[in-house]
């Protein structure tokens, strides 16, 4: 049956056999455990989102000429990416934090048109197979995680140079029914949230690599995985009795560490099986959709912006100059996250396959201004809240029958103002610049898709130096235009992408 609401997916989630670690115990329930279930309840909101904004979080797929959840969507035009950005900014509005379902829907994207020109070049069936389990996964509205990264080991060494060749997932047997994988997959976002998991190469792979050049899908809790669930900063808060300490006791983030056992791939499940010169494209592609999709911290700077306001409003300084010019500041550098983001998606060309690929140097603009902007964003919030952000006692102790009244006294804000109010403000401020929500608003922006290095260096490959050179000199007068160098072969390749 396909899932519709947020309440259905979660009990989707009830009575797998998944073997999940935390605090270095099984966990028996993942969906009840209080530090797990925020994680839950943010995915939860992109079905609820789409019951409740349709044209937003929905379209048509060309597959079933039903409308499927946008997440599972393959992008058929420029609007279709837009739309994407447009919802992920609503969500991260919504949730405050990750909602984990990016990675998949990127990688769906991406593996449309790799499948489809391996298929042209090795007479495979990738491209068929991909698109029935595409087919099978609208029809259930099943949320997919994408597993890119490996652990990588010793940086300076490919993956079959390494001392453990499992520290790139790869495939150690095969038979007549499917491939059997081991290895790992790191940082692994709303993995244990997810119902399919799809592994991808994590970097350029070379003759040697075969066996490492693989892709395919397996449930979340198929044999022989099991899942390291990674720590947060003040995550046991959501341990403690109440809701102010959290910040944002609802919602939140999750990443995890899976590790692969021999697990089974079926044949149709497979996407890509040895042909290595195809992983480079395939990284290519899947970061510059997911590059562009980090438009989603703009939702969260929303929030944060949000947040900074009202904390000035409590303390009564809504109108002082600096106050406002900060808030100014904040958003413009939001803004500006967004509008690249957007424009990469605006610009999209379509690829053989049908799919829609967004414009490559604007994703890794708008991605760069993300490794950068929410911690500027989160600075400008601190200085704003003040010091009693992190100073501020326990809930318990405003609980407490004798310390509660002097907190009630002694951190009143303006007149007419909710203490408690104000302590959930200032902890939501904590929560998103150093606490359980900052892994997704700040680490993860700057390390998610790629470090910033990533990014230079494929900006510095399409900057186009030569032909800017021989611009400014035709203005100038100067009758000695430079001939393109060898890196005009990078431009080749692009083109070659692109399908041009």
């Amino acid at each position: 049956m396909s899932i519709r609401t947020g309440a259905e997916y979660i009990d989707s989630l009830r009575g797998r056999d998944l073997k999940v670690y935390l605090f270095g115990e099984e966990i028996d329930d993942p969906v009840e455990h209080p530090i797990i279930r925020p994680s839950i309840n943010a995915v939860a909101e992109t079905y609820d989102l789409a019951v409740r904004e349709e044209e937003l979080a929905t379209a048509k797929s060309s597959l079933s000429g039903r409308r499927v959840n946008r997440f599972l969507h393959i992008a058929e035009s420029a609007d279709d990416l837009v739309m994407q950005n447009r919802m992920q900014r609503k969500l991260g509005q919504n949730t405050g934090t990750c909602f984990q379902r990016c990675v998949g829907m990127d990688a769906l994207n991406s593996l449309h048109s790799v499948t489809y020109e391996i298929d042209e070049k090795h007479h495979t069936a990738y491209h068929k197979r991909f698109l029935d389990f595409v087919g099978m996964v609208q029809e259930g509205n099943e949320v997919i995680g994408g597993a890119m990264t490996d652990p990588k080991g010793d940086r300076s060494k490919g993956p079959a140079e390494q001392a453990d060749p499992d520290l790139f997932t790869h495939v150690v047997d095969t038979d007549e029914k499917g491939v059997y994988v081991s290895g790992a997959k790191a940082h692994q976002t709303g993995c244990i949230n997810s119902h399919w998991i799809i592994i991808m190469p994590t970097i350029r792979l070379t003759d040697v690599d075969r066996d490492y050049a693989i892709v395919g899908a397996f449930r979340a809790d198929a044999p022989g995985i099991t899942y390291i669930y990674g720590r947060q900063s003040c995550d046991t808060r959501s341990m403690e009795e109440g809701d102010i300490d959290a910040g944002n006791a609802k919602f939140g983030g999750q990443e995890a560490l899976i590790i692969l056992d021999r697990v089974f791939i079926p044949w149709e499940r497979v996407f890509m099986h040895g042909e290595w010169e195809f992983a480079s494209m395939l990284v290519e592609r899947f970061t510059c959709y997911h590059r562009r999709s980090y438009v989603c911290k703009t939702g969260l700077g929303d929030v944060l912006i949000g947040a900074a306001a009202t904390i000035a409003d409590y303390n009564g300084v809504p109108r002082v100059s600096h106050i406002k010019d900060k808030l100014v500041e904040m958003t413009h550098l939001n803004e500006t996250i967004y509008a690249s983001g957007v424009a990469s998606s605006f610009q999209a060309q379509k690829m053989k396959s049908g799919v829609y690929l967004n414009d490559d140097m604007l994703a890794q603009t708008c991605k760069h201004n993300v490794t950068r902007f929410p911690y500027e964003l989160g600075r400008l919030a601190q200085d704003i809240a003040g010091g009693l952000m992190v100073t501020l006692p326990s809930e318990r102790d405003f609980r407490n029958p004798e310390t509660g009244p002097l907190l009630r006294k002694y951190l009143a804000g303006r007149k007419g103002v909710d203490v408690e109010n104000r302590m959930r403000i200032l902890r939501l401020i904590e929560n998103m610049t150093m606490g359980r929500n900052a892994v997704g608003y700040l680490t993860e922006s700057m390390h998610g898709a790629g470090s910033p290095q990533a990014q230079r260096i494929q900006i510095q490959r399409q900057a186009q130096f030569i032909y800017k050179k021989n611009l400014a000199k035709n203005l100038a007068g100067i009758d000695d235009p430079e001939e393109p160098r060898e890196n005009s072969e990078y431009f080749k390749r692009v083109f070659k992408i692109l399908g041009e």
